[in-house]
């Protein structure tokens, strides 16, 4: 079971990494592991595409690294607070990804302009904003969870995102849609007029239609299929 975790997260970091998520050694995915001992995480020093199952840890709610070699990520209470906070939540994200930073720190709320926000949006994404800080305490984590609340994403303004899922697999995609949603976005107000949005109806109907749990799937299968190498 452990090898088969590290191999998930691994592959959810090198996705990460190669959907323009990656902000050098910063960013971390990580998946619940099934005995309650914590999360599976990424180690601390590695960027997001450099992730192999050797570089996966099993990390405690107290920050004790349980399984795995090398320092852990210090924002490790972003994963297990959130995973205590939340029981259908079996995997969590937290990158940097450059858009939806933007995004967040603009005061902008996302809009369903294209397919991908109708994913998260109605309602509207929470916004953390207690600090916008390293998450390096489990008040701070636990504070976070409570933002989140029974979102599936949450901006930490002038930070990065945190996307969770009921399997690391989907919280995975929804960081990439998330992203997309974010630079479509801007490209669409580049175009200096008023854009047009789904209104919520819509957008419930299209999040059913396009992002069911079989097509988060099949995205899943896409986007590991074409990792690099």
């Amino acid at each position: 079971m452990s090898t088969d975790i590290r191999e998930l997260v691994s592959l959810s970091s090198r996705i990460l990494g190669t959907s323009d998520q990656g902000d050098l050694i910063w960013g971390h995915s990580s998946a619940r592991d099934p005995e309650g001992r914590g999360v599976w995480m990424k180690g601390s020093g590695w960027g997001l595409e450099e992730i192999v199952p050797e570089r996966v840890q099993l990390v405690s709610p107290e920050g004790e690294v349980l399984d795995g070699n090398g320092p852990r990520h210090s924002e490790y209470p972003i994963h297990t607070e959130i995973m205590a906070a939340r029981p259908d939540v079996g995997g969590v994200v937290h990158t940097h990804s450059p858009y939806a930073v933007a995004l967040a720190a603009a005061g902008q709320e996302l809009l369903p302009v294209s397919h991908a926000a109708n994913y998260f949006v109605p309602p509207q994404v929470p916004r953390f904003t207690e600090t916008a800080d390293l998450i390096l305490t489990r008040e701070l984590g636990a504070s976070l969870a409570g933002t989140l609340g029974a979102a599936s994403a949450v901006f930490l303004v002038n930070h990065g995102i945190v996307t969770v899922g009921p399997t690391l697999e989907a919280a995975t995609v929804a960081a990439v849609i998330l992203e997309r949603a974010a630079y479509q976005q801007w490209l669409t107000r580049g175009f200096g007029t008023w854009p047009t949005w789904s209104d919520p109806e819509e957008s419930l109907a299209k999040r059913e239609h396009i992002f069911n749990d079989a097509a988060v799937t099949q995205v899943w299968d896409y986007l590991v299929r074409t990792l690099p190498g």
